[in-house]
């Protein structure tokens, strides 16, 4: 799919999402849904320096979590991947604690860590690093044998074999998983950022809902499908730029 195509069907989206809107905001006639229009003129009116701070402690919180979980989860998935009695020593532990939900250890870890960026940042972690493990290692686990015995056979060390092949299938599985990821750290994000906080979109959000002041309420979720939507469009240039060998494939 071409950059204009893409461009067309996001728009197409972006318009039927808010005609359906518009249409439910008309048949219900109610302040508690106001119209796309009357909420995209309040949201122009609105301070962007005090929104935009919101928005930058988000994407901090949210940036430091999914960073933490990608080193970790890359390294304990290459371990995995490529050593197999670690895979044998890892593999329980990890499918023993990978189905917990971890939004029910928020208590434990706002007890341990406090209320502020630290507990939000491992609760971020928590949920983002086992997908990326189980990516990682199932990438790299899927790599046939021959690639690497065809270098070996070339004279290739063991780092320019972890660098022609391990590594990009390695970085193909990370960005899969940041992808699913993604959309499940910022719901929690936005659910934990009412705790033991005065700056987040989430936290923006539900007190603009407490205050029964709609038109911020509803400016605050749009400004966070945005946010999510650049960085949803963020990995898939990024992927582009780091994975151009996918195209000669």
């Amino acid at each position: 799919m071409t950059k204009k195509n893409r461009g067309i069907h996001a728009l197409l989206a972006f318009l039927i999402l808010n005609t359906l809107w518009a249409l439910a905001s008309w048949r219900l006639k109610q302040e508690m849904l106001p119209s796309p229009v009357t909420v995209y003129q309040h949201l122009f009116q609105m301070d962007m320096a005090n929104l935009g701070l919101h928005v930058y402690n988000s994407l901090v919180r949210l940036f430091w979590g999914m960073l933490i979980a990608v080193v970790l989860g890359f390294g304990i998935g290459l371990l995995m991947g490529r050593v197999e009695i670690m895979n044998r020593l890892l593999d329980p532990i990890v499918y023993l604690t990978y189905p917990i939900p971890k939004i029910a250890l928020l208590p434990i870890i706002m007890l341990l860590f406090g209320l502020g960026n630290l507990s939000k940042i491992i609760l971020i972690t928590l949920i983002v690093v086992f997908q990326v493990i189980l990516s990682v290692r199932d990438g790299i686990k899927a790599i046939p044998e021959s690639y690497y015995k065809n270098l070996q056979v070339l004279g290739a060390s063991s780092l320019q074999q972890f660098v022609e092949i391990t590594l990009p299938a390695g970085v193909a599985s990370i960005l899969s998983a940041i992808r699913i990821a993604l959309g499940t750290a910022i719901a929690i994000l936005f659910f934990t950022e009412v705790y033991g906080t005065q700056f987040g979109l989430g936290y923006f959000v539900m007190d603009a809902w407490g205050r029964l002041d709609y038109l911020d309420m509803y400016s605050g979720i749009l400004v966070l499908s945005a946010v999510a939507f650049l960085l949803f469009l963020g990995i898939d240039l990024l992927e582009r730029r780091l994975l151009r060998w996918r195209e000669s494939i």
